[in-house]
C-alpha cells in the first residue's frame, strides 16, 4: 500500500482535473447559456467573452461570481446576465446588491440583521439619496472615507453598473426590440425624404420626423448608458460600437447592422422562453461574430474555456494537500507521503503554469502587469524554487514551503480580483517595451525568493521550538536552503531593480526619482545584503539568519503592497482598505515570531535538557546561539 499510495494520490488528482476540462453543456430543454457565454464583446477596451462580463460583473456588484436567490437556489452569472440584458424586470427582484454596512442601512431606515443581500426594486425609492451620499464620498481621497463612505460608494458603483448593463443590447423596458429595429429602419427612408422636402419648402411628413427623433432620443440616451460594446468592426480603421450608437449612426448608412438585428431577436426569444429561437440566434451571432472578429471570436472562446477550468483554484486545493502531506510525512509514512506531496505540487504546478500562460496569451503581454498577475507570478516562482529545493534535500521542507506559498499567494490573488477583470491593466503600467517586461519578472522573482526564504525560516522556528523534530540534520539543510534562497533573492532583486531604472529613463525620462515603489525595492535589496553580509561577518549564525530572513517577509510585503496603498507616486494603485489590516496583521504576526524565535534556546523543545539529547544541546550552543 505504501509503495503504490502516491501514484494512487496522483491519479486521482489528475482525474479531478481532467473533470474540470470538460466544456459545460446546456440542458436540451433549456437555452444555450454556455454559447451565449462565448460571444465576444468589447468592456473596458478589451475584447472579451459575455461569460467573463457576467462573472466580473457580479463580482463588483455581489463581490461573488453566483447568485444564491431568496429560496436557497443557486444562479450562475452568465443566467444572470442574461436577465439583467434581456429581461430586466425579473432581474430587479434578484438579490444581487450587497449591503453590510449599519449606517448604509440606517439610511433607508432598515434595521441590520442576518440578512446581507439586497434587490434592485427594494433600494429602487433611495436612488437619489445612494447618488448624493455616493459623490460626496468619491470627492474625498481613499484613505480618508469612513467605513460608511467606503460602503455607500461601493453600492453606487454596483448600481451604476447594473444600470449600464440594463441598457447594453436593447433600451430599459423594450418589449419587442426586434419589431422596434424594423420600425427604425423603416422610418429612416420616409424621414430623410420628409427632412429634404422640409428644406426645400415642400410638403412634408412631420409625424416621421418625430417618430425618428423620438427614436433617436431614445437610443442616444441608451448609448450613453452602455456598458457593453457588442457590435464589432468591420475594418480594422473602426471600433466597437454599442448597440444604441450603432443605431444612431444608421441613419447615414440607411440600414442596420445585421448583429443589432440578431441581438434584438435573440433578447426577445430569450424574454418570451423561446428556447428554439433562442438557441438558433445564438448560432447566427456567434458565427457572424466569427466572420466580423475571428481574432477576437477565438480568443473569447479559450477565454471562455479557461473561465471554466478555473485552473487557479484547482491549483490551490492541490497545494493545501501537498502542504498537509509534506507535514504529516515529519510525524510517520515519510517516504510515501513525501513522494505523494511532490507529485501533487507537480501537477499543481503543470496547472498553475496553464494559468498563468493563458492569462499571458489573452493578455499579450509579460506574466506580470497588476497586483493581481504578481501574486500569481510570485507564488508560481517560489514553488519551483522550493521544489528544486526539495529535489536536492528530499526532507519535505521544501514541498511543505511550496504548497504553503503557491497557496497563500493564490488565496491574495482570489481578494485582489474583487475589483472585476483582472486581465486589465492598471495604471502602474504606462508602457510595454522589453525592459518592463524584464523588469517585472525579475523583481517579481526576487519577491518569490525573499518569501521562500522567510518561509523556510518560519519552518526552522515552528519545529525548533513547538516540536522535537529539529534535529541537527534538519536545521543545518534549513540553513543551507535559506542562504542560498537569500542569495538568489539579492541576485533578482537588485537585477530587478536595474531594469526598473532603465524602464523609467525610457518611460518618464529619469532613472531614479525615489519614487515610493523605487524606494521599496531598494529595501529589499539592502535587507538581502545586510544578511549576507552579518552571516559572512559572523555576527549571526543559524537563528540569526532565520530571525533576519524573518523580517525579510515584512520588508518584502511592505514593497510589494505597502508602497501601493500610500495613494502617491507612479506606482501607486491606490488605498486599499480591506488589504490594510491584513497586511499590518502580516507584519505584527512576523514580528511575533522573530519574538519568540529570539527565546533562549533552553525553552525550545527541539533543545530542552533530556537524557538523550545532549548531542543536540551541543549542537544548539554551537551552531543556533545569535553571536
Amino acid at each position: 500500500m505504501k509503495r503504490f499510495f502516491p501514484f494512487i494520490v496522483l491519479v486521482l488528482a489528475a482525474a479531478w482535473i481532467a473533470a474540470s476540462v470538460v466544456p459545460p453543456k446546456s440542458p436540451k430543454d433549456d437555452v444555450d447559456l454556455a454559447k451565449f457565454g462565448k460571444i465576444p464583446v468589447q468592456v473596458g477596451g478589451r475584447v472579451k467573452p459575455l461569460d467573463t462580463v457576467a462573472r466580473n460583473s457580479l463580482l463588483i456588484i455581489r463581490t461573488k461570481e453566483t447568485l444564491r436567490l431568496s429560496d436557497g437556489r443557486q444562479m450562475s452569472a452568465i443566467k444572470w446576465l442574461a436577465d439583467t440584458l434581456f429581461n430586466a424586470p425579473v432581474a430587479d427582484e434578484y438579490p444581487a446588491f450587497v449591503i453590510q454596512n449599519a449606517e448604509v442601512l440606517g439610511l433607508f431606515g432598515w434595521q441590520q440583521s442576518d440578512r446581507k443581500y439586497f434587490s434592485f426594486t427594494e433600494l429602487t425609492p433611495f436612488l437619489k439619496q445612494i447618488d448624493e451620499q455616493g459623490d460626496q464620498a468619491d470627492k474625498l481621497p481613499a484613505v480618508e472615507r469612513s467605513a460608511y463612505q467606503s460602503a455607500i460608494l461601493n453600492l453606487r458603483n454596483a448600481l451604476v453598473l447594473y444600470q449600464r448593463l440594463k441598457n447594453s443590447v436593447q433600451p430599459e423596458g423594450a418589449e419587442n426590440f426586434s419589431a422596434e429595429v424594423q420600425l427604425f429602419e423603416s422610418v429612416i427612408p420616409d424621414a430623410a425624404k420628409a427632412a429634404r422636402a422640409r428644406e426645400t419648402g415642400e410638403k412634408f411628413d412631420q409625424a416621421k420626423l418625430d417618430q425618428l427623433t423620438e427614436l433617436m432620443q431614445r437610443y442616444s440616451k441608451s448609448a450613453e448608458l452602455a456598458y457593453i460594446l457588442a457590435v464589432p468592426p468591420r475594418d480594422r480603421s473602426s471600433d466597437w460600437r454599442s448597440i444604441g450608437q450603432t443605431l444612431t449612426q444608421s441613419i447615414t448608412a440607411r440600414e442596420i447592422d445585421p448583429v443589432v438585428k440578431l441581438y434584438a431577436s435573440l433578447g426577445d426569444a430569450y424574454r418570451i422562453g423561446d428556447r428554439a429561437a433562442f438557441n438558433e440566434h445564438v448560432d447566427l451571432l456567434a458565427k457572424e461574430t466569427s466572420q466580423i472578429q475571428p481574432a477576437g471570436a477565438k480568443r473569447a472562446r479559450y477565454e471562455f474555456f479557461f473561465n471554466h477550468v478555473d485552473p487557479f483554484t484547482h491549483s490551490m486545493t492541490l497545494y493545501v494537500l501537498a502542504f498537509l502531506f509534506a507535514c504529516i510525512s515529519w510525524l510517520t509514512w515519510q517516504r510515501p507521503l513525501n513522494r505523494a506531496a511532490f507529485y501533487l505540487l507537480l501537477l499543481a504546478l503543470a496547472v498553475h503554469t496553464f494559468g498563468l500562460a493563458s492569462r499571458m496569451y489573452l493578455q499579450e503581454r509579460p506574466p506580470v502587469t497588476n497586483l493581481y498577475s504578481s501574486a500569481i507570478f510570485i507564488g508560481w516562482g517560489a514553488v519551483i524554487v522550493a521544489l528544486i529545493l526539495e529535489r536536492i534535500f528530499r526532507d519535505g521542507i521544501g514541498a511543505a514551503c511550496a504548497g504553503a506559498i503557491g497557496f497563500i499567494t493564490l488565496i491574495i490573488a482570489h481578494h485582489l480580483a474583487g475589483n472585476g477583470d483582472t486581465l486589465e491593466m492598471l495604471q502602474a503600467v504606462l508602457d510595454t517595451n522589453i525592459w518592463l517586461a524584464t523588469h517585472v519578472v525579475a523583481i517579481t522573482t526576487g519577491y518569490s525568493a525573499m518569501f521562500l526564504a522567510g518561509m523556510l525560516a518560519i519552518i526552522y522556528i515552528v519545529r525548533g521550538v513547538f516540536t522535537r523534530s529539529l534535529t541537527k540534520q534538519t536545521a543545518d539543510s534549513l540553513g543551507r536552503m535559506t542562504y542560498g534562497v537569500v542569495c538568489f533573492a539579492t541576485l533578482f532583486s537588485f537585477v530587478g531593480t536595474v531594469l526598473g531604472g532603465i524602464w523609467a529613463d525610457q518611460s518618464w525620462g529619469r532613472f531614479w526619482g525615489w519614487d515610493p515603489k523605487e524606494n521599496g525595492a531598494v529595501l529589499i535589496v539592502l535587507w538581502c545584503a545586510i544578511i549576507l553580509h552579518a552571516r559572512w561577518g559572523g555576527y549571526i549564525r543559524q537563528r540569526g539568519l532565520m530571525i533576519m530572513s524573518i523580517f525579510g517577509n515584512i520588508v518584502t510585503s511592505f514593497s510589494w503592497f505597502g508602497v501601493n496603498m500610500l495613494g502617491v507616486g507612479l506606482h501607486s494603485y491606490g488605498f486599499m482598505q480591506k488589504a490594510f489590516p491584513w497586511l499590518v496583521g502580516f507584519m505584527v504576526s512576523q514580528l511575533a515570531l522573530m519574538c519568540v524565535a529570539a527565546m533562549p534556546l533552553e525553552r525550545w523543545r527541539s533543545f530542552r535538557t533530556t537524557s538523550d539529547r545532549q548531542t543536540d544541546l551541543k549542537f544548539a550552543s554551537a551552531g543556533l546561539a545569535v553571536k
